[in-house]
């Protein structure tokens, strides 16, 4: 039986631990220095349980940018979610586009699996995002096995949102 998560992650280096000692269950909390998908890769293989794995997709959640009130409407909404998710896009000028993600849920764990999208998408060129496989991370992940049919099929619903918008840049790009 190994450590526990709590301190198992204080062994990460990648994580900055911050003790709420008056809180009730006196529980570590801990913020990603930079959520990276690299870092989420890294930071799965390391939580070898999936109750682990779930509280650190729900604190990856927790981490995100706070979403803007203004964008929590229809136009933002993704489609084929049983969820609410909201995904919101910028993008730099040029023929092939960086864009730049912001999303957010009202459900815990699938706040987390946008997190976990947005690291993989966010900030790279339209042209690559439209080459990232992320059937394949989610494998990688093991999210394939672990999700409810209903979130995994949210899940493939965010990514094809994300691959319009990418191709959509791709065809319309904005000028600088």
């Amino acid at each position: 039986m190994g450590a526990s998560f709590d301190a198992r992650l204080r062994l990460r280096r990648t994580h900055r631990l911050v003790f709420f000692r008056d809180a009730p269950g006196c529980r570590a909390y801990i913020q990603p220095v930079s959520t990276t998908i690299d870092t989420i890769r890294d930071d799965f293989a390391f939580l070898d349980d999936w109750e682990d794995r779930y509280r650190y997709i729900i604190e990856l959640g927790q981490g995100l940018v706070p979403y803007p009130d203004a964008a929590r409407d229809d136009v933002h909404k993704v489609q084929g979610c049983v969820s609410q998710v909201w995904l919101k896009t910028r993008q730099a000028g040029g023929d092939d586009p960086v864009l730049e993600f912001e999303g957010d849920s009202d459900a815990h764990i699938v706040r987390g699996l946008v997190a976990i999208m947005l690291a993989l998408f966010s900030g790279k060129h339209a042209s690559e995002i439209l080459g990232i496989d992320a059937e394949a991370t989610m494998r990688e992940f093991g999210l394939d096995e672990h999700l409810t049919p209903q979130r995994a099929n949210g899940l493939r619903s965010m990514v094809k949102r994300i691959r319009r918008e990418a191709q959509a840049a791709l065809v319309s790009p904005v000028n600088s």
